[in-house]
């Protein structure tokens, strides 16, 4: 998966242009024993975030910890299971979090801002919008934004988890747009292989490309609290750099922020992919599709080799139930993704088009609708991401 013995960029020269950065607790890091908040490392953070601040750069802190701080306040061993449990336990340490920064920026008279989002929250684009709005004028105002998804609401993410976090953490990044991702956790960084199960692994301090391998490798979720592991950590390192962002996985117990800032070679960097794609492209790879269109051979190709819109005589078959702007997913006959876009029409209106005729459209929705379902501005191919 890597050669630690080649020679590495120099992280202080690559991050002495970072202005703003993005830096994501784990559960494991935010709390300790008997789910306990781990305060001292919170006022660490809350120093160094301030020394950052004094130097001209903004940070937007992304913390998990509320269903574990939740947990050590009632007295709970196990993570519930039930969803409504979930949510009210979440309740209870979301409190407890916010309080802890609040009062560890407090001694820095530093204001902080809490902000709860939702995957769909994220996967609207109207409310993606006015959460980056609300995150740059917190910015603005020398505020802290505190991030966490709110779980004693959301019913999806709560249940099925998003990966601690760190699916968030890296729309966050999108969102401030963020020249740095610093995810804490309990691992010194990437490993070439399991660490706990394998004695020969050897950490990969830099990593220039993700590779299929690099994932099936990453192993599993090791914690009756946390709900990540690593091979979430590389879809969100995939993900930032894609974006034309940096990354780094740190063990937030050994090394602080202001480490990872000066350059010190601690953790795993991963390096920004040169072929940056564009805010709205970068929502579209991201955001999760609320239905699916299935396309004939001559629409794959149109759309994979010739770069052409989605026209509704390539739609064989429509799935699920969408509004107009909404994300769908561009499937070919095996039901295979080859793209993702924006639907111009719901899913009602595409099955009353699919397989016709641009001319024929207007006299069957009886309107001067456009002649294409997803145009190529808003279509991002598979084979891209």
């Amino acid at each position: 998966m890597g050669n630690s013995e080649e020679v590495r960029t120099d992280r202080e020269k690559l991050f002495k242009d970072v202005q703003r950065a993005v830096v994501k607790l784990g559960t494991r890091v935010v709390t300790v024993r008997d789910n306990a908040l781990n305060l001292p490392l919170i006022d660490r953070l809350a120093a160094d975030v301030t020394e950052a601040l004094g130097n001209g750069r903004f940070v937007a802190i992304v913390s998990s910890g509320a269903v574990g701080a939740g947990m050590g306040r009632l007295g709970l061993k196990y993570r519930p299971r039930r969803v409504e449990e979930l949510q009210a336990v979440a309740a209870v340490g979301q409190g407890l979090l916010m309080n802890a920064y609040k009062l560890a920026f407090k001694k820095h008279d530093i204001p902080v801002g809490q902000v709860l989002l939702t995957s769909d929250d994220l996967d609207n684009r109207k409310r993606y919008v006015y959460a980056r709005n609300t995150l740059d004028v917190l910015f603005r105002f020398g505020a802290v934004p505190i991030i966490n998804e709110n779980d004693s609401v959301a019913v999806e993410e709560i249940q099925l988890s998003v990966g601690d976090n760190d699916r968030l953490s890296a729309m966050v990044s999108h969102l401030v747009d963020a020249d740095l991702l610093i995810t804490m956790t309990d691992v010194d960084g990437l490993f070439s292989d399991d660490p706990s199960r394998n004695k020969e692994a050897v950490l990969i301090p830099e990593v220039g490309e993700l590779t299929t391998d690099m994932v099936a490798g990453a192993g599993k979720a090791g914690s009756e609290i946390s709900q990540g592991g690593m091979a979430t950590k590389l879809q969100a390192a995939e993900s930032v750099t894609r974006g034309g962002r940096m990354m780094v996985i740190v063990n937030g117990h050994k090394h602080r922020l202001k480490d990872v800032l000066d350059g010190q070679q601690v953790g795993t960097v991963f390096l920004a992919n040169h072929c940056k794609l564009t805010d709205r492209k970068l929502w579209i790879a991201n955001s999760r599709c609320q239905g699916s269109v299935v396309v004939d051979s001559g629409a794959v190709e149109a759309i994979e080799i010739r770069g052409k819109s989605l026209l509704p005589s390539g739609i064989v078959e429509v799935f699920g139930e969408f509004e107009a702007g909404e994300l769908v997913s561009v499937e070919d006959g095996d039901r295979k993704q080859v793209a993702r876009g924006i639907v111009r029409y719901t899913s009602n209106e595409i099955r009353k088009i699919l397989g016709k005729k641009t001319f024929e459209i207007a006299e069957i929705l009886d309107g001067d609708g456009g002649s294409e379902v997803v145009h190529r501005d808003d279509l991002l191919v598979s084979k891209s991401t």
